[in-house]
């Protein structure tokens, strides 16, 4: 059936170009459509183009819905025809096998409804060309809106045929890539009952997961959606996400259709509205009734509009190929035995797919070209289906993947959106709620979780497991019950659960915490609830929820009381504050002389009684008992400073030897784990705990590994002792440990090493919603006084027994909690000393300047050295020998005068000044007790000063 085109004559040289087109076109009203747009197309695109030298010549064959049907046309078109090119089929179906005859003949095949991506390799495929986006590329919007609204799971609900199947793989691995679980496959046949689709709505509504993806036609989406309606599935709580394969065909859909789909949502490609595009649909509703006036109130979709732009793309692009070359090579053989064999080669077509390529212009759906054969990725909107329509919520494109209210160009910044935070208008989901679903229900097959608990004979603080005969049921309580029972609570919903103890008929235990656990796993419990550890090897079947207690496995010990010995008063200090402290009572008591003795007649006399004195000061000062006056300033400031810095740490030494000799002091029997390894002593661990094979990898023997069932009976095992087949040592998690030392006072301790562990945890199948909503609530209750009240029920009653740790040996009193003291203490000593020497150069500065220029450096410091040495007679008191006190500026009854010297010595009448001992010569029958010393001293003074040598026997100054 051909249709030639109403311009293809407009001039005589224009050349026609057979070209096919495959659609269902007598029994599908959109076939019609399509077909219509592209009439329109080519009678528009000649009409504005008078100087174009070939013109399309349409071949039109219906595909009658088939895809045998469609592959007969394409192969008629092809041999009988020699078309340059096709236009269609309609669906992925059809298009498949037509695509490899494309290939063999070298004719172009370009399809604006064909959307399976597996169709995407143009090295497979040189002569398809797509020119619609293909299904792949709205798994970007779906994922994002799954990731938005933080759904974990998500069932697809797809048809059993290829462009069912071809989008699937991309939508599990983007779905796998947001950590979204895919716990089932929905699939569908296209020829699927009413009862059919029933059976499989119910079996979905027996899961837990409330998140469909829906991917099929209309035909088959309508009837899944009419069931789903009925069954009750369309309700709050359910969360339908439908592909573009029925998005795009909303505005088609009858009422009663669209009805049945409230609250779903749509992805499709965005069209952006233009004067061109309304001006196409109304010359579109015109002339397609006049066309067929059987058809009433027919509405175009996204379809008709690429239809449209794939036949001007055509169009131009065998204006651009070899004009004069549109011929076949007949590849005929005597052995052709099917007319597949018998088809030739389009001799133009390496040109058109050439010219295809490269074509670019501005269509009704907006900038149109072809990259790799596809058509260019096309914004994504995402529709929300309400009331009598349907309402626009947002955008999704592939250059900022990322949801927004607006269609953002690539120069908008997104820094205020996120994948995780959904930027969309109001959505009215399913059941007319305005609240977002969480995207997974309890079964309802199963009204209530069944959830684990494990049997316990000892530290049933945790779980205890009761069997009341008046009910024939089990009462569980415990810390670990309370807790959970008071997450449920503060979930945002509520959850119906029983506890079924791990147990045999006969009450005892079924198993160990990894058979427990492991229970999850083979779908016989919902969960695990109890002093359950999150440990690697446990998480590999099954998922933990955040953690509720504190976490660790350290070891328990005896502890025994410390013997006192003599030398217990050494320890409140240690040896480096013991160390500074004696260095800096020398260290003041020296700066004390220097700063008294030359105005203090107790610090004075012979050179030891000097440093007897100076010493005793110093540590006299540690009972406060100094009998000697300070009389300088300088003096009194540094010991105020250090009587200060001695009354700090002689009340901290009382109070630490105090501690020493009165509190009672523990210690460990044993701190060492391979001390346990290298003595071969026995250790124990509570029965069913995976601490044995924490110990295992320790080294420690599995003969030496002793279980335990309760405090009682690991206490008893302590008091045995490890020679007589008892323990030495336990080890076990840290809120076990906390109970057994508060059961057992001032008995045993804990000690390093402690083995990190995530602490305790509750169980849940892998990938469960409950189990995220279960940790975002543990968060809730251990910031909470929920969580503090708890642990006072189950903890505080051992609140009386003294911490174990409490009573072990403090530690000694160090230098780092005194250095500040000391830095104070030497500063202000030295501070005192650089003034001193300062005032004490200034006065004698004579003694440097006004002396002989022949005397060198060092007889003038000795010089100064035995004047800083001598007693100072300007001091505020002294007594002299005979023991008569002499005040300031007071001449002494014992004092030599020299005849006049320079202008120097006259400032020192008194030469006693100058003297090693206090005066030069003996007075009042005192013998001099070194006379020679004293005169050679004079001796010296009078060289430097230059005075007349008062005693001209000494000649020669040694």
């Amino acid at each position: 059936m051909a249709q030639p085109n109403n311009n293809t004559n407009t001039h005589t040289n224009t050349t026609p170009v057979n070209v096919g087109v495959i659609l269902d076109v007598n029994n599908d009203e959109f076939g019609k459509i399509w077909l219509s747009c592209i009439n329109m197309a080519l009678s528009d695109f000649y009409t504005n183009s008078h100087d174009y030298r070939t013109r399309l010549l349409l071949n039109v064959r219906d595909s009658k819905t088939d895809v045998v049907a469609a592959a007969a046309a394409a192969l008629d078109l092809i041999k009988n025809v020699q078309v340059q090119a096709i236009i269609g089929p309609e669906n992925s179906m059809q298009t498949n096998f037509v695509i490899d005859l494309g290939n063999k003949s070298q004719v172009p095949i370009l399809s604006f409804s064909a959307t399976t991506p597996s169709f995407t390799s143009s090295t497979k495929t040189p002569y398809f060309f797509r020119g619609i986006t293909n299904d792949s590329s709205q798994v970007g919007a779906i994922t994002a809106l799954i990731q938005a609204f933080g759904w974990r799971e998500a069932v697809p609900i797809y048809v059993d045929n290829e462009f069912g199947q071809g989008m699937i793989p991309y939508l599990t691995d983007a779905l796998h890539a947001i950590e979204t679980r895919v716990p089932y496959r929905s699939v569908i046949s296209p020829m699927a009952s009413d009862d059919q689709i029933g059976e499989e709505l119910y079996k979905l509504m027996t899961m837990q997961t409330r998140v469909f993806v829906v991917h099929m036609l209309p035909s088959l989406g309508s009837r899944i959606f009419a069931k789903a309606k009925q069954i009750g599935m369309m309700e709050e709580g359910f969360v339908w996400i439908v592909t573009d394969g029925l998005a795009d065909f909303f505005d088609t859909f009858e009422q009663s259709v669209i009805d049945s789909m409230q609250g779903v949502l749509g992805v499709r490609p965005y069209v952006p509205r233009t004067k061109k595009l309304e001006s196409f649909r109304v010359r579109w509703k015109r002339k397609f009734q006049q066309e067929n006036p059987d058809i009433v109130d027919a509405k175009l979709n996204i379809f008709g509009l690429l239809a449209y732009d794939v036949t001007v793309a055509l169009a131009m692009a065998v204006e651009k190929s070899d004009v004069g070359n549109f011929r076949f090579d007949k590849q005929i053989s005597n052995n052709v035995s099917t007319d597949l064999e018998a088809i030739g080669v389009s001799e133009n077509g390496p040109n058109l797919v050439k010219a295809l390529s490269s074509t670019r212009f501005r269509g009704l759906i907006g900038d149109y070209s072809f990259v790799d054969g596809q058509l260019h990725s096309l914004a994504s909107q995402i529709v929300n289906v309400n009331g009598y329509g349907i309402k626009g919520i947002g955008f999704w494109t592939p250059e900022k993947k990322v949801l927004t209210k607006k269609l953002m160009n690539s120069s908008t910044s997104n820094n205020n959106n996120s994948a995780s935070k959904p930027n969309l208008r109001p959505i009215i989901w399913p059941g007319d709620s305005t609240s977002v679903p969480k995207g997974w229900e309890i079964p309802t097959n199963h009204k209530k979780l069944h959830i684990g608990v494990p049997k316990k004979t000892g530290f049933t603080d945790f779980v205890k497991v009761e069997f009341d005969s008046t009910t024939n049921r089990s009462t569980v309580t415990g810390y670990c019950i309370d807790v959970f029972e008071a997450v449920m609570k503060a979930l945002p919903y509520a959850v119906t659960y029983e506890y079924i103890p791990f147990e045999f008929p006969n009450g005892t235990s079924a198993g160990t915490y990894n058979d427990l656990i492991y229970q999850v796993y083979l779908g016989n419990f919902d969960a695990v609830v109890g002093d359950t550890t999150i440990v690697a090897n446990r998480s590999r079947n099954v998922d933990f929820t955040l953690p509720y207690t504190e976490s660790g496995v350290s070891m328990i010990v005896p502890i025994k009381d410390k013997k006192k010995n003599a030398w217990v008063f050494l320890k409140p200090l240690t040896w480096d504050l013991w160390v500074t402290s004696a260095c800096f009572f020398v260290f003041i008591g020296f700066v004390v002389w220097v700063l008294e003795h030359r105005i203090n007649e107790d610090f004075g006399g012979p050179v030891e009684y000097q440093v007897g004195t100076s010493f005793w000061f110093s540590f006299s000062t540690l009972v406060f008992s100094q009998r000697e006056r300070v009389i300088s300033n300088l003096g009194r400031f540094v010991v105020i400073v250090w009587c200060f810095v001695v009354l700090i740490l002689t009340q901290s030494y009382t109070a630490s030897l105090t501690s020493h000799l009165t509190v009672q002091q523990l210690k460990p029997t044993i701190t060492d784990v391979h001390e346990l390894i290298n003595r071969g002593e026995n250790v124990g661990y509570q029965k069913g705990s995976f601490v044995s094979g924490i110990l295992t990898k320790l080294g420690f023997n599995e003969n030496k590994l002793i279980e335990y069932n309760s405090p009682e009976e690991c206490n008893d095992l302590f008091k045995k002792g490890s020679a007589k087949d008892g323990i030495a040592a336990a080890f076990d998690e840290v809120p076990s440990i906390r109970l057994f030392i508060g059961q057992y006072c001032s008995k045993y301790t804990m000690t390093e090493p402690t083995f990190k562990t995530a602490g305790y945890g509750f169980v849940f199948p892998l990938n469960s919603p409950l189990g995220r909503d279960v940790s975002r609530a543990i968060l809730d209750v251990t910031e909470s006084e929920k969580m503090k009240e708890i642990e006072d029920v189950y903890f505080k009653k051992h609140a009386s027994c003294p911490d174990s740790s409490t009573l072990v040996s403090s530690n000694s009193l160090g230098l780092n909690s005194f250095w500040g003291l000391f830095l104070i203490a030497g500063i202000a000593a030295i501070l005192a000393l650089i003034i001193f020497t300062a005032i004490f150069i200034y006065e004698h500065w004579n003694v440097l300047k006004k002396s002989d220029p022949r005397t060198s450096i060092w007889t003038r410091i000795r010089v100064l050295s035995r004047i800083f040495i001598s007693r100072d007679p300007s001091a505020h008191t002294f007594k002299d020998k005979s023991g008569i006190v002499v005040t300031d500026h007071e001449p002494s009854p014992i004092t030599h005068h020299y005849p006049a010297s320079p202008s120097s010595y006259s400032q020192h009448t008194d030469f006693s000044l100058y003297g090693g001992s206090g005066t030069p010569s003996m007075e009042n029958n005192d013998p001099d007790p070194n006379p020679n010393l004293n005169d050679q001293a004079t001796q010296q003074i009078a060289q430097v000063i230059q005075i007349p040598n008062p005693n001209p026997e000494i000649s020669k100054i040694p």
